[in-house]
C-alpha cells in the first residue's frame, strides 16, 4: 500500500463518515485578510453544484491585474469527487477573503498531469496548487521547476517534496510523533506496534521507532500484517509472545483498528493503551467500539472544518470531502502572500518558508526546508459514542 493509496482510502472513509465530529476552537493565527478563517455570517443561498465558482475559470483570458494561479486536480475519473470538492473549496476561499486580485484556473490532471502542467504554464500561471496524487506531483514538479513555478501539492507522500514541490497533505509521521510524545508524558514507556505491510506501514514503523527513541521510551515489539483475519490474529499473538507493552500503535485506518482491537484485548493487551494515526480522524464508528475505549490518536482539528462544511453544503448542496480543507487553506496562503506579490512576476517562494507559518481550516502549519508541511496537531481520546480532545493543538509553533 502506497502513501497515495492511503490518501485515497482515508478519503473513502471520510466520504462514508459525513457526520465527522466538530471539536475545534478557532486558531489565534487566523489570517489578517479576514476576521476569522471562515468569515462569519449567513452562507450564500444554495445553488446547483458547478465545477467552479465565479472566480475559478476554465481557460485563461488576458489579465494583467490579477495573480494567475493554477489548480491541478482530477476533475474526471475515479478521484473526480475529491478534485471537485477541492476546486469548490478554493472558490469558497476566494469568496470569503474577497480576493479580487487572484484568479484560479482549474486543470484536469486525469487527462495527464504533464499536459495539465504544461498548459497551466503556457497560460501564464505563476503558482500551482495541487496536484492531489504523489505520482502526479512527481511528474509536475520538474516541469514547474524549469519555469521557476512552485508547486503546493495536496499529497501526503514526503518522498515527492523538495526542489520546488511543497507537500500539504496530512503526514502520518507527525501524528505518530505527537501521540507518542503525549503517551510518554502520561507515564507510558513500553511501546509496541501493529503495522500493515507496504510503504505506509514501513514508514509508520520507522516513525514510531524514531518518536519513541526521542522521548526516551522503548519499542518492545513490532509486527506486520496483511489485513486478513488470520494475519491480524497471528500478528497480535506474536506481540503477546514477544514481550509486554503498555501502549500499542495500530498504524492503519479506523476500519482496521475496529477489527484488531478486540483481538488485542483477548490476547495479552487487555490493559494496553491503544494509539492511532491521523487516519482515525474521519471514522466516527471508533467511538462505538468498547475495545477502543480510551484510545488516543493525533490529528488536525475539525472545528473550523465544520464551518467550511456548512458553507459548502449551503452553496453546493452536498457534503465536501475532508481534503477540501487543503484547497481552502492553499488559497488562504496564496492570498496572504499576494499582498506583497506583484501580478505577472515570479511567485516569492521564499515566503512559503516563513518560520512563523500560516493558519487555516486545519490550524497552524509551516513548511520546513524539505518542503513538508509541519502541522500543529491535537490529541483526542475515544470515548463512549464520542471523541474528547485531551491535548489541544498548539496555536503557534514553539508553544
Amino acid at each position: 500500500m502506497t502513501e497515495t493509496d492511503t490518501l485515497r482510502q482515508a478519503d473513502m472513509f471520510a466520504a462514508m463518515k459525513r457526520g465527522a465530529r466538530i471539536l475545534f476552537a478557532a486558531s489565534a493565527l487566523a489570517l489578517a485578510a479576514c476576521q476569522s478563517v471562515v468569515p462569519r455570517g449567513a452562507g450564500p443561498a444554495p445553488v446547483e453544484p458547478t465545477p467552479t465558482g465565479p472566480d475559478v475559470t476554465q481557460g485563461l483570458p488576458t489579465d494583467t491585474l490579477r495573480h494567475r494561479v493554477a489548480l491541478l486536480v482530477p476533475m474526471s475519473g475515479p478521484n473526480a469527487g475529491v478534485g471537485q470538492s477541492i476546486a469548490n473549496a478554493t472558490t469558497l476561499a476566494l469568496l470569503d477573503t474577497k480576493a479580487d486580485k487572484v484568479r484560479i484556473t482549474t486543470y484536469d490532471t486525469s487527462m495527464g498531469a504533464a499536459a495539465a502542467a504544461n498548459k497551466a504554464l503556457a497560460e501564464g500561471n505563476r503558482l500551482i496548487l495541487g496536484p492531489l496524487l504523489a505520482e502526479d506531483a512527481r511528474v509536475v514538479g520538474p516541469i514547474a521547476a524549469r519555469a521557476n513555478v512552485p508547486v503546493i501539492s495536496f499529497s501526503n507522500d514526503v518522498s515527492v517534496a523538495g526542489n520546488g514541490v511543497y507537500i500539504m497533505g496530512y503526514n502520518p509521521n507527525q501524528s505518530i510523533e505527537r501521540v507518542v510524545e503525549f503517551a510518554k508524558g502520561k507515564g507510558l514507556s513500553k511501546f509496541a506496534a501493529l503495522v500493515p505491510k507496504g510503504v505506509y506501514g514501513e514508514r509508520s514503523g520507522t516513525s514510531l521507532l524514531r518518536a519513541v527513541e526521542g522521548v526516551g521510551g522503548t519499542v518492545v515489539s513490532m509486527q506486520t500484517f496483511d489485513r486478513t483475519a488470520a494475519s491480524m490474529t497471528a500478528a497480535v499473538k506474536k506481540l503477546q509472545a514477544s514481550s509486554s507493552y503498555d501502549a500499542l500503535l495500530i498504524a492503519d485506518s479506523g476500519r482496521v483498528a475496529l477489527q484488531l482491537a478486540p483481538i488485542v484485548r483477548k490476547n495479552g493487551g487487555a490493559t494496553a493503551r491503544l494509539l492511532g494515526t491521523e487516519l482515525w480522524n474521519t471514522d466516527r464508528g471508533l467511538a462505538s467500539a468498547p475495545a477502543l475505549r480510551g484510545a488516543w490518536f493525533a490529528s488536525v482539528s475539525d472545528g473550523l472544518y465544520g464551518q467550511l462544511a456548512g458553507k459548502y453544503r449551503a452553496r453546493y448542496g452536498s457534503a465536501p470531502f475532508r481534503l477540501s480543507a487543503l484547497g481552502y487553506d492553499a488559497v488562504l496562503l496564496t492570498v496572504r502572500i499576494a499582498r506583497d506579490w506583484k501580478p505577472g512576476t515570479v511567485f516569492p517562494a521564499a515566503r512559503l518558508r516563513d518560520s512563523g507559518g500560516f493558519s487555516g481550516i486545519d490550524g497552524a502549519f509551516r513548511f520546513g526546508r524539505g518542503g513538508v508541511a509541519e502541522r500543529a496537531l491535537e490529541v483526542s481520546e475515544v470515548g463512549a459514542g464520542t471523541y474528547t480532545v485531551v491535548a489541544a493543538a498548539p496555536k503557534a509553533f514553539g508553544e
